[in-house]
């Protein structure tokens, strides 16, 4: 009886190898595992167990993801949230004073980095203005707060 399991257990893991062969990569995604095995990796349940399991125990894959290494493609909006967050960071004294007078070349830059419609620029720094008090709620306030803020107030309707 423990031999039938045995084969069967074997006869199932090798056909859903070929069920599976050539995807091992979009199972179990990018990181260290990925890389490690690739080469020998044959698209089987096991080969792609090992990589999911090293990609996820190595804990490099959330980190690949945000960083754009080990194989892995960073978002999009990733990469436009980090840019948003480096220019705010960067220019936080002079957006406070333009958000305040409803004009600046701050505001300009920012709107053109959070791909706001020419047409709708105008708009999204008078709603800026207009949530001047919520965006800098005090004197001691935090980047994320800034930025959250800004992200909230730039949704025109």
């Amino acid at each position: 009886m423990k031999k039938i399991l045995v084969v069967a257990a074997c006869l199932v893991l090798a056909l859903s190898g070929l069920a599976f062969a050539g995807v091992a990569k979009d199972n179990t995604g990018c990181g260290l595992g990925a890389m490690v095995f690739e080469n020998k990796a044959d698209g089987s349940s096991v080969s792609q167990a090992f990589q999911a399991t090293t990609n996820g125990t190595s804990g490099n894959q959330t980190f690949g993801i945000s960083s754009g290494t080990s194989e892995c493609k960073q978002p999009a909006s990733f990469v436009q949230n980090e840019q948003l967050k480096s220019f705010v960071r960067s220019n936080m004294d002079n957006l406070a004073k333009e958000t305040a007078q409803g004009r600046g070349e701050s505001l300009d830059t920012l709107a053109e980095l959070m791909q706001i419609a020419p047409s709708q620029k105008d708009r999204f720094i008078a709603n800026l203005q207009a949530n001047f008090s919520s965006i800098y709620s005090s004197p001691k306030v935090e980047l994320a707060d800034v930025v959250d803020g800004i992200v909230a107030a730039s949704k025109i309707s």
